[in-house]
């Protein structure tokens, strides 16, 4: 009975998995050979990661069984060279942070071999754990071996966070935008990033008048009631009044109608029915609809106008007439087109895939459109790795622009193996399923074009995990024969 219970289990896991992988990602990896190579050469590039700043301390852990071994003095995980063993290691000065958490951290252990480098990384391992304002080491030489003594100062910590004067965000909100948070280091360096931060919440929610003060200490009360504290950190605010946007024109336009260009524009006034809806003053955004308008305009090939913007409060500070004033200036047509680096496309071809020519009136739109043709018209050829530089180049006289691509061509590609590599359990699928939804062939021209359709057909295609907090989302990663990773 057990037998047919496990064995009807697993036939029904098998049909759950029959339509759908979860938790599974797909690579498509295809192991390219260079072919014809342009005299051009064109490298690839990467992206970083993000740096990241200063987080709170972390959290105490129990150490490992491995660890509470060698700790205690059993087996020692490697034997190292060296005159004397480490006879005991005593840890001093600590309060808040555990013992247990210091001693993980540690490489010098009882029973291993006395290494004063060593000891002097471990010194660094805890200065790294954001706990400490000091850490020193004194060995001393005992019967047995050497006793090394790490002597600890611990950073204060933050006992209570407070805000003082807010009244239009609560404070769990400012909890969440400060990054000051209970039992963390006390930093005065952080407790001034998170003033700042909060400053910057405020604008974001129209109060631009707002002003933050940080202080670090909670004075006793009078009443002697509450107990002084030393490491509070209050942040005493204020808000000022929530500013709104009543009314938004624009001046200036005479080829487009004002209605339009206020579809253009992020910033909001004050709807019909007096009602305050989406249209807090955020300085930040007016500034981002200055840029909007002026590069709506300049793709319309009024290159060099401007958009500046008046700002006009009413008496009590809580209302905002704004206005955005245009000067278009004059309207540029094109005169040359030139194209400069192309060795294996002929430039007669190159011209017949443009859009803009000679005489033409300048349209940033369509310059746009006009470098993704050529760029995508090298990586059907295989020049996968192929960049175009296009900039329009104003002239001194007329209201002329010559327009002027530099094209790196880089090497052409042809597809050497393709190979599946499938994450998750249970494999259910086989790599010719794969292999059909891929337009790709071995020994085929790369076509740039291609590898994003097949990617998207594969997001597409419902039998793989595409939520990237599941699994990595399906994807082609294209390596050289050497194996080092290209794109």
């Amino acid at each position: 009975m057990i037998t047919d219970v496990l064995n009807t289990r697993m036939l029904t896991r098998q049909n759950r998995w029959k339509y759908r992988v979860y938790n599974a990602a797909l690579a498509v990896v295809l192991f390219l050979v260079s072919g014809q190579h342009a005299m051009a050469q064109f490298g690839g590039g990467g992206m970083g990661a993000p740096g990241g700043g200063a987080g709170p301390a972390p959290v105490d852990e129990k150490p490992k069984f491995r660890e509470h071994i060698f700790t205690e003095g059993g087996i020692a995980g490697r034997r190292e060279t060296g005159d004397m063993l480490v006879a005991d290691v005593i840890i001093r000065g600590n309060q808040r942070v555990s013992q247990a958490l210091i001693l993980q951290k540690l490489q010098t252990r009882r029973d291993r071999f006395y290494d004063q480098d060593i000891v002097l990384q471990d010194v660094k391992r805890l200065m790294d754990l954001g706990r400490f304002e000091h850490v020193t080491f004194d060995p001393q030489q005992v019967e047995g071996g050497m006793q090394v003594t790490f002597i600890v100062r611990e950073r204060k910590m933050v006992t209570k966070v407070i805000y003082h004067g807010n009244r239009g965000i609560n404070d769990r909100e400012l909890g969440g935008r400060s990054g000051i948070q209970v039992n963390d280091a006390l930093s005065k360096f952080a407790i001034e990033n998170g003033r700042l931060r909060l400053v910057e919440y405020y604008r974001e929610e129209g109060f631009n008048q707002a002003t933050v003060e940080a202080n670090v200490g909670l004075p006793a009360s009078s009443d002697g009631r509450r107990p002084a504290d030393p490491t509070a950190v209050i942040f005493r605010i204020n808000e000022g009044p929530l500013e709104r946007v009543r009314s938004i024109r624009i001046e200036g336009s005479t080829i487009v109608r004002e209605g339009r260009l206020k579809t253009i524009i992020q910033s909001r006034g004050r709807r019909v029915g007096m009602i305050n809806l989406g249209n807090k003053v955020n300085l930040r955004q007016i500034d981002e609809d200055v840029r909007r308008l002026e590069t709506y305009y300049h793709n319309l090939g009024y290159l060099i106008a401007k958009v500046g913007r008046r700002m006009e409060y009413t008496e009590d500070g809580r209302r905002l007439d704004l206005t955005f004033v245009v000067e278009e200036g004059p309207r540029f047509s094109v005169r040359n087109v030139l194209i400069e680096g192309n060795q294996y496309i002929d430039e007669a071809s190159l011209r017949s895939r443009l859009n803009l020519g000679p005489g033409d009136t300048f349209d940033g739109n369509l310059f746009d459109v006009d470098v993704g043709e050529i760029t995508y018209g090298y990586g059907e050829l295989g020049f996968i790795y192929a960049e175009v530089d296009a900039t329009p180049v104003m002239l001194d006289q007329g209201n002329e622009v010559d327009l002027v691509y530099r094209i790196a061509e880089g090497d052409r590609w042809k597809v050497g193996s393709i190979r599946v590599h499938i994450d998750g359990e249970p494999h259910l699928m086989r790599e010719s399923t794969m292999l059909n939804l891929i337009d790709l062939r071995e020994g085929d021209f790369i076509n740039r074009r291609f590898l994003e359709l097949n990617v998207n057909r594969l997001k597409r295609s419902n039998l793989l995990e595409t939520n990237p907090a599941v699994a990595d989302p399906p994807d082609i990663v294209v390596r050289p024969l050497d194996g080092e990773v290209i794109r």
